[in-house]
């Protein structure tokens, strides 16, 4: 991770990827219904825009995104529906127009970016290759709501890589996030990547552990899918099992979730 030139290669492409799948859609289907909820693909298309945007201005300026965030986490916890709201509002051919400038710019400023300098956010500070793979993940997760929403299956690739690193770094956040004492001890997680590699984390010796598929990993700790509908991910150890139920990836009060396929919910 100390190089980010790998995860910024990888976060254009996930970029594009997903840019492909809204490029030619007519606007009706920019207003269907993700299983966010209250969430449109243009809701979706507008927070990626809206938090690239405040990642450039945490890269370029960090006094002012300092004070900017400061502002926001002063105010009710609102202001990310808030922004994503008022993108929602601009025209799709703008919305997207607007997307695709404010991620080339973001990326323009990361690699331009000293390797070690940390980047402030809404969290703990981070890194240049940490804001990257942080923009991936988001970018990957929002885009698996467009995709539900418009009814494509995408096909998994070895960016998730990124996702589950982080997925695995964030097990104590996810155990405060609840009020929960995080364990004491390593887990060993081992995740069967898209090529069919396995990718390995923790201690080969832990007491705990995860396995399985590594999409589906990432599907859960993004929260955007319920562990029933995982059902190659396995736990060992009741710590283990604590974690696969309240595993969050991404920064902010523990989110909802989805309801179980079925139930109101989907992958």
């Amino acid at each position: 991770m100390s190089d980010p030139g790998a995860v910024l290669a990888d976060l254009r492409a996930e970029s594009e990827e997903l840019d492909a799948l809204v490029a030619g859609l007519p606007a009706e289907r920019w207003a269907a219904p993700t299983p966010a909820e209250g969430w449109t693909v243009t809701h979706q298309i507008a927070h990626l825009a809206w938090t690239d945007r405040q990642a450039l201005l945490s890269a370029t300026d960090p006094d002012g995104f300092a004070r900017a965030a400061a502002a926001a986490l002063a105010a009710p916890l609102t202001f990310v529906d808030e922004a994503a709201e008022a993108g929602a509002k601009v025209p799709p051919a703008e919305l997207l127009a607007d997307w695709r400038a404010g991620r080339e710019e973001l990326l323009r400023a990361l690699a331009g970016r000293p390797t070690g300098e940390k980047l402030p956010w809404y969290g703990p500070p981070m890194s240049v290759a940490s804001m990257a793979t942080a923009r991936l993940m988001e970018t990957w997760a929002h885009g698996q709501d467009v995709a539900d929403a418009l009814g494509v299956v995408r096909r998994p690739t070895g960016r998730l890589r990124h996702i589950a690193r982080i997925g695995v770094r964030t097990r104590d956040f996810a155990f405060l996030t609840h009020q929960l004492t995080p364990p004491g001890e390593e887990f060993r997680v081992e995740l069967r990547a898209p090529d069919g590699v396995v990718w390995e984390y923790g201690p080969p010796d832990a007491g705990q552990r995860v396995t399985g598929d590594g999409l589906e990993f990432c599907l859960l700790v993004t929260q955007r899918a319920h562990r029933a509908d995982l059902p190659s991910l396995r736990a060992e150890g009741a710590d283990a099992e604590r974690w696969l139920e309240i595993a969050q990836a991404f920064a902010g009060p523990p989110g909802k979730g989805r309801e179980p396929y079925g139930k109101g919910g989907g992958a």
